[in-house]
């Protein structure tokens, strides 16, 4: 497998930044949790091609995305449902609804392979955004790697207040070792029913953002190159362009 690299960069990137970002690839193209290599490898291909789609772009420019139906532009391979769920919470995830889910998961998508399979979507969107704001082409995704998914839930899991189930901290076993070692955000509750894809999205979130809780509620201190103030103005800039309400 060819290694992910920054080679091409125009200013020196963080080691730490490399190394989360080849994590990163590796675990794309590992079986995970419920996904073989091959399906995670093609889940993020999926998630590039969601941007260049136009039933998501006419859905994006209507008042309601349900009022525009059709086809989504892929290269197929991919069940029609994780299709969809895909290029919309790649595309338009600010409108996404309960009713939404409940339709994707009746036309037969399990939970535990929702939950995955938007856990590599976003954490490919983040390295692909990191290499948007450096001015460099996309890394090439990584070649799929042989295995079967270890198909473990958690034996912990329960319906809460999210669409899935999830893991609370106390109910946390010795097989979900590491899943709240970042705190116990809502955003790692949300995918906990997958802790793989916690802990992998974590990974990736304490290199591009700040190392950890510690250093997020310290709000004098220096972890960056530029300070905390200028990160969370990045921050709320990016979040008020792309409409997040969390």
């Amino acid at each position: 497998m060819a290694t992910l690299s920054y080679d091409d960069s125009p200013v020196a990137v963080r080691q730490d930044l490399i190394e989360s970002h080849r994590r990163t690839w590796r675990r794309l193209a590992e079986p995970g949790t419920w996904l073989d290599g091959a399906t995670r490898v093609a889940i993020a291909a999926e998630s590039r091609r969601a941007f260049d789609c136009d039933l998501c772009r006419q859905r994006k420019q209507a008042l309601s995305p349900n009022a525009v139906q059709g086809r989504h532009d892929t290269q197929g391979g991919l069940p029609d449902a994780l299709i969809d769920t895909i290029h919309r919470v790649m595309t338009d995830p600010s409108r996404l609804s309960h009713g939404w889910f409940k339709g994707v998961i009746d036309a037969g998508m399990p939970e535990t392979d929702y939950v995955e399979a938007i856990g590599v979507a976003c954490t490919t969107l983040a390295v692909d955004g990191f290499a948007r704001a450096m001015g460099l082409p996309l890394r090439d995704l990584p070649e799929p790697l042989p295995g079967e998914p270890t198909r473990r839930r958690p034996v912990g899991a329960k319906q809460g207040p999210a669409w899935v189930p999830w893991v609370l901290p106390e109910d946390v076993t010795e097989d979900e070792t590491g899943l709240y070692d970042h705190g116990a955000t809502n955003v790692c509750k949300a995918l906990s029913l997958v802790p793989q894809a916690a802990i992998g999205f974590f990974d990736v979130v304490t290199a591009q953002y700040l190392p950890g809780m510690t250093a997020i509620r310290d709000f004098g201190g220096r972890y960056r190159a530029i300070n905390r103030a200028q990160i969370e103005l990045l921050s709320a800039r990016v979040s008020a362009i792309n409409q997040c309400a969390y």
